[in-house]
């Protein structure tokens, strides 16, 4: 533990801010103590859509805010934005009505459907692009719509606080991002390897965060809370053989095989983990209505020990303890 500190002092400020008062919530808490709590995103791809539906669950269960919201990939994109200060409601509006990946890519012919990863790879502008370029796109366009909805702020400005992690592709060690652009920041922990160009910070050059960490528990841990809840959307499940007929999936696979041990790491870690993955292509963003539900779903499922998770005092402590050793 001492070295993983010491590995992550100079990019780790954590803010010790009070969390905000709960707003737009069905009813209040029922003890008036509210709990220090940190949430951790997992990365995913389109399935971490689903880390909205949970965010609307906690709002109207009438939970608190988390006191930091840490996030890999699209995990810190879904909670950057939230901690930017957009609603559960306003991120789900987006991804619903306004979302089209299309829109937010170099001019490439991006189909919203199917596994679009696959069939972009195979056009010539991509595979030229893969030869003389570091990524098939440059993640211009995605920075643009980041900087509007995070309203651009910087770290030191949102309503909570909030880190997510990338990989130094130069280093290979994990980068914790808190300062500067959030929406600089995200960008780079998206940045998954051939897809979207990596991003320059200083001396560094940044990867997506899943590859170091996708469930980022260990630095809500390092941060000093005791108590995380985690969202894990990044399962894996065996499939048939004869999917793995392109480059792009063999690889994303093997980044799926190498992720799943770290995440049942974390989930070790975490005070209270949900699950929300039904075998979504993560690559498959029109289906994000379905993967809001899902993510509602996993949340209404486990609401006896949510409930118990927003407990305060040392009995409460000694029951989410038991809890989580009954499974």
């Amino acid at each position: 533990m001492a070295q993983a500190a010491a590995r992550i002092e100079p990019f780790l400020a954590v803010r010790r801010l009070s969390p905000p008062a709960p707003t737009g919530y069905s009813r209040p808490m029922r003890s008036k103590r509210k709990p220090r709590w940190a949430l951790a995103l997992s990365g995913g791809g389109a399935k971490g859509i689903a880390h909205i539906g949970v965010l609307k669950v906690l709002e109207a269960m009438g939970m608190p805010p988390p006191s930091l919201i840490v996030g890999t990939s699209m995990g810190a994109i879904v909670g950057g934005l939230y901690a930017c200060g957009m609603s559960a409601a306003e991120l789900e509006r987006f991804v619903l009505d306004d979302f089209d990946i299309r829109k937010y890519l170099d001019g490439f012919a991006f189909p919203a459907s199917g596994n679009p990863f696959a069939k972009l790879i195979r056009t010539g502008q991509a595979l030229g692009n893969l030869a003389t370029r570091p990524g098939i796109d440059s993640g211009n366009k995605v920075l643009e719509v980041l900087e509007k909805l995070s309203g651009g702020a910087s770290f030191d400005r949102t309503r909570i606080p909030f880190l997510c992690n990338a990989a130094d592709l130069a280093s290979g060690e994990e980068v914790i991002l808190s300062e500067g652009s959030v929406a600089k920041a995200i960008r780079a922990s998206m940045a998954f390897p051939a897809f979207f160009d990596p991003v320059g910070y200083g001396d560094r050059l940044l990867a997506d965060g899943g590859l170091v960490d996708n469930l980022p528990v260990r630095l809500a841990r390092e941060a000093g809370f005791s108590r995380v809840l985690a969202v894990d959307v990044f399962g894996i499940r065996r499939v048939k053989p004869e999917t793995f007929k392109t480059v792009p999936v063999i690889v994303y696979r093997a980044f799926e095989i190498a992720t799943a041990r770290m995440d049942r790491d974390a989930v070790d870690r975490a005070t209270l983990t949900l699950h929300a993955d039904d075998g979504t292509s993560p690559f498959d963003f029109a289906r994000a209505r379905r993967l809001v539900a899902l993510g509602e779903a996993a949340a209404r499922e486990r609401t006896r020990e949510l409930g118990l998770f927003f407990e305060s005092g040392p009995i409460a402590a000694i029951r989410r303890m038991l809890g989580k050793q009954g499974g």
